[in-house]
């Protein structure tokens, strides 16, 4: 097996359980609380609120890690000691916040904030040099969009796979321990596949020797290297408005089935249908690639999403109407995450380019920083919603759910969603300049400055 193909497979395995992980957390845990947890309407807002605050904080973090991870130096290279250290930190804390605690009111809210902190913190640690690897594997486009298209795809695995059994697991082991317990249970057995995928990402991947060695980052010199880089700074604007409306659509469909749909069980085979359709947009993106541009292929994916949004929205609740939009809407959305992978990865060399300097992980750190911002706004925006649209109230009374209260819910699901794509659709249409021809000259600068090893120039 050569290089590019351990590299690429290896890395991919890493990001299964990782994924499970986040979707739990990102997806579910507000769910968890207001349905199986149950604390009163006020904590829960409290602690809702807490969940947006340290987000905030932790995307501050992520920068601040990009620039540590910069400036290790070991044997093992920039990233795996602190994709190590992160992956044992957040296995730990992911168990922690889902073990039943006897606790209640003003304690039950400080205990909670400092574990979802430290859980947070963890986790920026593993994530920023994970995905700062990535563009450290190549140089061309055309492999970085292998190795990113079959991460995603193994990342898209593992999220559906919560998906998918998150409902039914937890309704088994219910029965047997406890709601709580039950819960507790499965993101324990999560947590060993990241740990198990990570390992393999950790002994598997080996990085080639593709860039000049570089000063180390001065403290002053961190929020510099992403401010100064123009495009890394609207490709981040963009894919926020982006994150933001994709993690709020996703977070709703538990309480959509549960009140709009009325069978919480349909969750789970609509969940594995949504699989299938983001494997698919992933494995044909690649093929859609060698024909066309970037830029067609995003201006398709939007086009899909607009289709899939606005078919959603209209449909009667009949599974199949809704089931076909959705899976137009996620095979654009899969586009559309790919596409802004590569982006970020471009920008990289750009920054290289542009500013003399090579800060992989600090770029790189702009991803988690996009995808913990957009998860922390979409948290925020839908336990507002849970409790205007009266969803909180109601707990497991569907009937007390009013047709208004379900009209707000499906408006900030679907249309929200909509316009904030659309928004960042215009910005990479008016502000990125980064296309394949750009991109060539870029690598050809950086050669004829040296900057580059030979390795890198085969």
């Amino acid at each position: 097996m050569d290089l590019h193909t351990r590299n690429k497979w290896t890395f991919a395995v890493g990001t299964v359980g990782r994924d499970m992980v986040y979707t739990l957390i990102s997806m579910y845990f507000i769910y968890y609380l207001s349905n199986i947890v149950q604390p009163s309407t006020a904590v829960f807002a409290v602690v809702s609120g807490l969940i947006l605050g340290a987000r905030l904080v932790d995307v501050i973090m992520d920068i601040v890690m990009g620039s540590i991870v910069d400036n290790t130096r070991t044997r093992w290279g920039h990233y795996k000691p602190w994709i190590l250290i992160g992956m044992i930190a957040s296995a730990l804390f992911t168990v922690l916040l889902f073990t039943p605690m006897d606790l209640s009111g003003a304690l039950f809210v400080v205990v909670f904030f400092v574990l979802y902190m430290f859980w947070s913190l963890s986790w920026t640690a593993n994530d920023i040099p994970y995905w700062s690897l990535m563009p450290a594997l190549s140089l061309h486009q055309s492999e970085r969009e292998k190795i990113g298209s079959l991460a995603k795809i193994f990342a898209t695995i593992g999220q559906f796979t919560v998906v998918g059994t998150i409902i039914p697991v937890t309704k088994v082991l219910t029965d047997k321990v406890g709601a709580n317990m039950a819960w507790c249970l499965y993101a324990l057995f999560i947590v060993v596949i990241m740990v198990a995928g990570q390992c393999v990402t950790l002994f598997g991947t080996k990085e080639p020797d593709l860039v000049v060695e570089q000063e180390r980052v001065k403290v002053s010199e961190i929020f510099s290297v992403v401010v100064k880089n123009d495009q890394l700074l609207w490709v981040a604007i963009s894919m926020i408005l982006f994150m933001t409306g994709y993690v709020t659509t996703t977070s709703f469909g538990t309480y959509f089935f549960q009140y709009a749909y009325r069978d919480l069980n349909m969750y789970t085979p609509f969940g594995l249908t949504l699989l299938v359709a983001s494997l698919a947009g992933y494995l044909v993106f690649p093929l859609l690639r060698k024909r066309y541009t970037r830029k067609f292929l995003y201006t398709l994916a939007v086009g899909l999403v607009v289709v899939g949004y606005l078919g959603f929205f209209f449909a009667p609740m009949n599974i199949f109407v809704i089931g076909t939009a959705s899976i137009i809407l996620f095979v654009g959305d899969t586009f559309v995450i790919i596409l802004m992978l590569m982006f970020i990865s471009d920008t990289v060399d750009y920054g290289h380019w542009k500013l003399g300097r090579r800060n992989t992980a600090i770029t790189f750190a702009i991803q988690p920083f996009i995808n913990k911002l957009g998860a922390a706004l979409a948290t925020e925006i839908v336990a507002l919603t849970v409790i205007w649209s009266g969803i909180k109230t109601a707990g497991d009374d569907v009937d007390m759910v009013t047709a208004g209260g379900l009209m707000k819910m499906k408006v900030i699901m679907l249309i929200f969603p909509l316009v904030l794509t659309l928004i960042g659709y215009v910005l990479y249409r008016w502000k990125y300049r980064i296309d394949e021809g750009f991109y060539a000259k870029i690598l050809s600068d950086l050669k004829d400055r040296g900057q580059l090893t030979e390795e890198a120039e085969e």
